[in-house]
């Protein structure tokens, strides 16, 4: 099974939505009173634009773009959740064309270091001479990359119950002259939502999406330190395979089957999402009977 031409056609597939996804920020971006991700389409009057431009790769004009920002973007509540839904199964998919990308790549890792000696703790009169000031090094910018490793599931995670604000019960006591507090309103669909992360998510997936046989390097060398460590160590305490159990995150369908009909409700990235799911399991079944 040659899954070149499977991989290359998804990643075409993803990118497609990734536009999409990325001009719906935008369109939210450039909504009066909301300053989110791509606030600069033509007569926005916002800071910049999503896009790349010709001539420069796709994640490097994001990311450059992305530390010209404020921390202050917004998108409507509507608008969050209609990208948030597509987004999660895209990073899915990309994740594991990346798994599967990676077949056949042999990475040779470098000797372990020799772990340095804690100093000893100073006694004597040493001990009271006062220190000199400590130089905070500047901080890096923070570059964000795609996860390799799926999220793992929590299925004894106890949801907290928490009655929403609107919909408290008025208890009103007898002192009749206190004044009367309204219940604040409940949410509306154009309310503004904290799109920072979620624009940080848009842009390492962008990064991922343009650097596939980067980001398969970068999954070959995981793979090489985790099975270093199981013949080191023996069997380790941690996550030994990158996808979880069942259904991939955010996915609606359960396998891929090319010629099957489906409803309204799956989506083009569903199929994506199946299909590439396929590919990775396949990839990591043959590395592991190798």
């Amino acid at each position: 099974m040659d899954g070149t031409a499977a991989i290359k056609q998804n990643l075409e597939a993803l990118k497609r939505i990734l536009v999409m996804l990325v001009a719906m920020a935008e369109m939210g971006g450039g909504m009066p009173g909301a300053g989110g991700v791509g606030a600069g389409m033509p007569g926005a009057g916002g800071q910049f634009t999503f896009f790349p431009r010709k001539g420069e790769a796709a994640s490097r004009q994001v990311l450059a773009e992305k530390s010209k920002l404020s921390p202050a973007l917004t998108l409507p509540r509507h608008l969050y959740l209609a990208i948030l839904r597509l987004l999660r199964p895209a990073e899915a998919a990309a994740r594991r064309l990346i798994i599967a990308a990676a077949r056949g790549i042999v990475v040779t890792l470098p000797p372990l270091r020799p772990r340095k000696p804690k100093p000893a703790t100073l006694r004597g009169p040493r001990a009271f001479l006062p220190k000199g000031p400590k130089k905070r090094p500047k901080p890096t910018p923070r570059s964000w990359s795609l996860p390799l490793l799926d999220p793992p599931r929590r299925p004894f995670r106890i949801a907290r119950r928490a009655v929403p604000a609107h919909a408290a019960p008025r208890i009103l006591g007898l002192d009749f002259g206190a004044p009367y507090h309204p219940l604040p309103p409940p949410p509306s669909p154009n309310d503004p939502i904290d799109s920072a992360r979620l624009g940080q998510r848009l842009a390492a997936l962008t990064a991922a999406l343009d650097d596939l046989p980067g980001q398969a390097q970068r999954f070959a060398r995981w793979k090489a330190r985790r099975d270093a460590a199981i013949a080191r160590d023996g069997p380790v305490s941690g996550r030994r395979s990158p996808l979880r159990r069942g259904r991939p995150p955010g996915g609606r369908l359960s396998r891929y089957d090319p010629v099957a009909t489906h409803s309204r409700k799956i989506r083009e990235v569903d199929e994506i999402l199946a299909h590439a799911h396929a590919l990775a399991v396949h990839a990591l079944d043959n590395h592991d009977s190798s």
